[in-house]
């Protein structure tokens, strides 16, 4: 590996990259999305946190894909939540309850404890409950880079990032072919 590129950890928040793709209307070709950074950078870590349904094997076939391909996993349960009456008055659900899981506590202590050898760090992410950690990372100089959509990134975030990169932007480079 070259001297001058940058060592690099990613961090990708599962959950809402699905959701991004769904906006979206196309999916990562996590391949090609290792092609497109891994050239400008020591990457040192894939890192893809995700919640699992109890049972689903079309994510577990997902999963085993990404382990595959050199990324490291990390999963935790998903939680089954009841929903309440004054709840389904906001939002429309099928049922009487959803599957929640959170892995942002998960990704920002990994970031934390990783932060020292690293020169770069790359969140897959969107989420306005990122925007505390990226500015205080950027607070003691480090580079934390957003890849997110344009249609999915929090105003907040995208305000602290040091740069970000839309999927939107790249999409001929790391599009799955459907």
């Amino acid at each position: 590996m070259s001297m001058n590129k940058l060592k690099t950890k990613i961090y990708i928040d599962g959950a809402n990259v699905f959701y991004t793709q769904k906006k979206l209307g196309w999916s990562i070709d996590w391949k090609k999305m290792k092609g497109y950074i891994e050239p400008s950078r020591e990457v040192v870590e894939w890192r893809y946190y995700v919640g699992v349904k109890e049972g689903d094997e079309k994510m577990q076939k997902y999963l085993r894909y990404l382990d595959a391909i050199g990324f490291n996993l990390f999963t935790k349960a998903l939680k089954k939540i009841r929903i309440y009456d004054n709840e389904i008055l906001f939002k429309t659900y099928k049922t009487n309850f959803i599957y929640k899981s959170n892995v942002d506590v998960e990704i920002t202590t990994d970031i934390l404890l990783d932060k020292a050898r690293i020169g770069e760090i790359i969140i897959f992410t969107g989420d306005s409950d990122f925007r505390y950690l990226v500015k205080k990372l950027k607070d003691v100089g480090e580079k934390v880079v957003i890849f997110s959509s344009k249609k999915t990134i929090s105003w907040e975030l995208k305000l602290e990032a040091s740069d970000v990169i839309y999927l939107e932007d790249i999409k001929e480079h790391v599009a799955r072919r459907e």
